[in-house]
């Protein structure tokens, strides 16, 4: 039989604005009631489906956050907050722009066209700002509880409409929701979120998910250790004007080291794998791997193109290159049928999409029934774009596996021991990530690099003040804590022109945001750079790749 091995990805990036704690974007709170709760639902019913499932520790924070914000309805999302604001004709003007501007942001053909009374909302909205004067000024209270309410039931997955009771109930109701059922829809939804870790640490538990974590705030740790990394598989990338990150070394093993202790708190014990930020990997970072004794790594097949010549197959692991510590196996992700799932498929029925990949997949066995099958793609980002939220796709597809003879699902820990006789050694490992194989993404746009540079100055403040002893134990975490958010790949991401304005504002406001918390934690002037935007524009979100951002 040939062994499929899925590696699913959740990851959100750190949301919460540094000073108050407030939630700017909601989209960690969304992603978990539509597709978390979905894709542990898809395992539930399916048990014999194995597969890995990979964590972010800022993601799992802040999944603990709203869970305490549940508990105690003390409010730090403003969407919640509105959500159970018990006359929302009391809603403030900051508060109604807020949510006016939020409330659409979902992919319309499959959240919003499919319900009337959500899509009458929109008409409605539209139709005010069609005329001039003072329009918003007539929309009602209900207009805006309405609003949110239909916001979270758009983004409610659909296990949560299958078998709760009260979202449902509202969207058959359609509008004119009471406070008191707004409070319903809050506890039932807060209820699903409680119960994520304990659902995924449950089927880790009883051995159907293998639970893997990426370094703690998600860095692309082959730029913190070189920015020359990026020119291995780009020789012409334009690079930052500092040298390189000060003591990235150092941080990429915090970052490590927080991780296994993060997972180990949340799941029980230690992690075995590690899947790394953005699938970046180089020799360095390998290294640090290794010494940390994880089992095993990931990345994709360009990355493995680059180091291995273009023939080189996903079919097996590879043992890392000579001189590697320990005995750490790498995967590479195969990226066609990895695609299929994140991109295609949703433009299929779901029964003809599943029927098509498990015909991919026995293709792939019919050339040796001992390959592996490595596939790995975010776990949230794509489902909103099919219908019903994946839900056929993953029935129909599961549901074929579970009954395979040819194909038998496998976690990569068990792939790892599996297939370890048949891996070839990889002869060097050129430095690249999951995103055409380079790391473009996170380098090489005149925005991108600025901000390097901007953490590169506030790193050196942060080192002087380390040493300097001035710092109690206090302020050193939370220095350090701070310095780990700024650290993450995501703020590089977004910038350039080619993402949209409104996505590259928002990270772009974000990541100076936390810069700015970090010079006041360390009591010093502010830089005025910080007043001003780093990216000057953005354009069409570029197509292709191998992740889907959620907004």
């Amino acid at each position: 039989m040939a062994d499929l091995a899925f590696l699913w990805h959740m990851h959100q990036p750190d949301y919460r604005h540094p000073d108050s704690g407030e939630f700017l974007l909601p989209w960690v709170f969304l992603h978990a009631i539509k597709d978390y709760t979905d894709m542990a639902a898809h395992l539930e019913r399916h048990p014999g489906v194995r597969c890995t499932v990979n964590f972010v520790p800022v993601l799992l924070d802040q999944i603990e956050d709203y869970a305490a914000q549940f508990a105690t309805a003390q409010w730090r999302d403003p969407l919640l907050r509105i959500a159970a604001t018990p006359d929302c004709s009391t809603l403030d003007a900051e508060q109604r722009a807020w949510l006016l501007d939020i409330a659409f942001r979902c992919h319309a053909p499959t959240m919003l066209e499919p319900f009337a009374p959500y899509r009458r909302l929109r008409d409605l909205l539209a139709h005010v700002r069609s005329h001039d004067g003072h329009g918003l000024s007539y929309l009602s209270g209900t207009f805006y509880s309405d609003l949110a309410t239909w916001y979270l039931l758009a983004w409610s997955g659909e296990s949560l409409r299958r078998s709760g009771k009260v979202v449902p109930a509202l969207m058959a109701k359609g509008g004119n929701f009471s406070a008191a059922e707004r409070q319903a829809l809050l506890d039932e939804l807060g209820a699903a979120l409680a119960g994520l870790i304990p659902r995924y640490r449950a089927l880790s538990e009883r051995s159907q998910i293998e639970l893997s974590c990426t370094p703690a705030t998600h860095p692309l740790a082959p730029l913190l250790l070189d920015f020359h990394a990026a020119r291995e598989a780009w020789p012409d990338c334009a690079l930052p004007a500092a040298p390189d990150y000060p003591g990235g070394r150092s941080r990429v093993a915090e970052h490590i080291s927080v991780a296994q202790a993060s997972h180990t708190r949340h799941f029980g014990q230690a992690p075995k794998g590690l899947w790394p930020a953005e699938g970046a990997l180089s020799m360095p970072f390998l290294k640090q791997i290794a010494e940390a004794g994880f089992a095993w790594t990931a990345s994709s097949h360009g990355v493995l193109r680059h180091s291995a010549g273009h023939d080189a197959r996903t079919t097996s692991p590879w043992l890392a290159p000579e001189g590697t510590p320990g005995d750490t196996v790498l995967f590479f992700r195969d990226e066609r049928l990895s695609d299929l799932i994140g991109f295609e498929y949703a433009k299929w029925h779901g029964r003809d999409a599943a029927q098509h990949f498990m015909t991919e997949l026995k293709a792939i066995h019919l050339q040796d029934a001992r390959n592996l099958i490595p596939v790995f793609l975010d776990g949230e980002n794509a489902w909103e774009y099919y219908p019903y939220n994946a839900w056929y796709f993953f029935s129909d597809l599961y549901d074929a596996l579970e009954k395979s003879s040819a194909i038998r699902t496998v976690t990569l820990s068990e792939a790892a021991t599996t297939h370890r006789e048949r891996s070839p050694r990889l002869p060097r490992l050129t430095a690249g990530s999951w995103v055409y194989g380079t790391l473009s993404t996170w380098i090489g746009h005149p925005d991108k690099n600025r901000a390097w540079e901007m953490l590169c100055d506030i790193k050196q403040s942060a080192d002087r003040a380390l040493d300097s002893g001035r710092l109690d134990a206090a302020a050193r975490q939370e220095v350090l804590r701070r310095l780990a958010v700024c650290e993450s790949s995501d703020w590089f991401w977004w910038l350039g022109d080619y993402n949209s304005p409104e996505s590259v504002a928002s990270f772009d406001q974000l990541f100076r945001e936390n810069l700015k918390a970090l010079y006041r934690l360390l009591d010093l002037p502010l830089p005025a750079s910080l007043d001003h935007p780093i990216s000057k524009g953005g354009g069409e979100p570029e197509s292709g790749g191998t992740m889907r951002r959620a907004n």
